[in-house]
């Protein structure tokens, strides 16, 4: 497990609970000693790290190498990743600069390594707790696929095969986006009709880019597309969310990320995704919308604004 973040380990304790012996990279060697003495994961307070997990500095080489680290950093993180196992990617974005998507990134810089993406509506903490949950596993190769399902699942974290990567990653990408824009339509009070209507038109935009690069309509509609757009945009937990509530009650960009130490991804996804999207002839009115305000074009108001003067059309 590549990446001692809330996520990374949450799915440490996962496959720990599936029986898997764990290591557990962290990039800080001395907060990975920390944490391996202490058996602590600094960011799920109460969540203590079972005996099956191990806790380094050093990057392992391991039968699967699942990475949670943020994918801004991904590919300078892999590109010293020993061993020939099958990759998981378990983060979501599209990277900033040259506009692809997490496996895309993990082609580049390991061209030929066998690769899946972990994608689906899952908060962290619920996860390390044993709370109930499903994800998708999605991957081109059958096999890769059956793999980390086998190395993961339990009874309480149900994971199902996909063969439409594309479709994972685009969902897990454009829902981070879709959910500042859900955030900033409660933070300014503008009510639930109007975010029901907008996380509806931003499964849309998602349908369109998916089917666009490449991959299908059931992808979008399933745990990878809906389920984490629904979870995002209504969940309290939710950074992005919570991002987009304060730039909606009126507080600025800088100073909202100015007061957090995770990384809320939508943050750079939304001008690369609307970027992406431009390339491929798709229309994501509200991915631009939410991108014009992270790259400082445009303030809520005004994005809200350009937003509710869009030409009316059939749907």
């Amino acid at each position: 497990m590549i990446g001692a973040g809330a996520w990374g380990c949450a799915l440490a304790v996962q496959a720990a609970r599936a029986g898997r012996s764990v290591v557990l990279w962290a990039r800080d060697p001395a907060r990975a000693a920390e944490m391996q003495a202490g058996r602590v994961a600094p960011r799920l307070p109460g969540v203590t790290l079972p005996d099956g997990v191990t806790v380094t500095g050093v990057l392992p080489a391991a039968a699967i190498t699942l990475l949670a680290v943020p994918l801004q950093h991904m590919r300078a993180v892999v590109s010293g990743l020993p061993g020939d196992g099958p990759l998981v990617a378990c983060a979501k974005g599209v990277e900033t600069g040259t506009l692809l998507l997490p496996l895309e990134v993990l082609a580049e810089v390991l061209p030929g390594r066998a690769a899946a993406v972990l994608s689906g509506p899952n908060f962290a903490h619920e996860v390390a707790r044993g709370m109930p949950a499903a994800a998708v596993v999605a991957s081109a190769r059958e096999e890769v696929r059956a793999g980390v399902i086998a190395a993961l699942a339990t009874p309480a974290f149900r994971l199902y095969g996909n063969d439409d990567p594309i479709g994972a990653q685009v969902g897990g990408a454009a829902k981070n986006v879709v959910a500042i824009a859900a955030g900033v339509v409660v933070g300014a009070g503008l009510g639930e009709n109007a975010r029901a209507a907008l996380v509806t038109r931003g499964l849309v935009e998602i349908g369109r880019l998916a089917l666009a690069l490449g991959g299908r309509a059931e992808t979008v509609a399933g745990l990878s597309g809906l389920g984490d757009l629904l979870l995002t945009c209504t969940g309290t937990s939710s950074r992005n969310f919570s991002l987009g509530f304060e730039l909606g009650h009126g507080h600025a960009l800088a100073d909202v990320l100015a007061g957090r130490s995770a990384v809320t991804e939508g943050v750079a996804t939304a001008p690369a995704l609307a970027a992406r999207a431009r390339a491929a002839g798709v229309a994501m009115p509200i991915v631009e919308a939410v991108a014009s305000v992270m790259r400082g074009a445009r303030d809520v108001r005004g994005a809200i604004a350009d937003l509710l003067a869009r030409p009316l059309r059939n749907e």
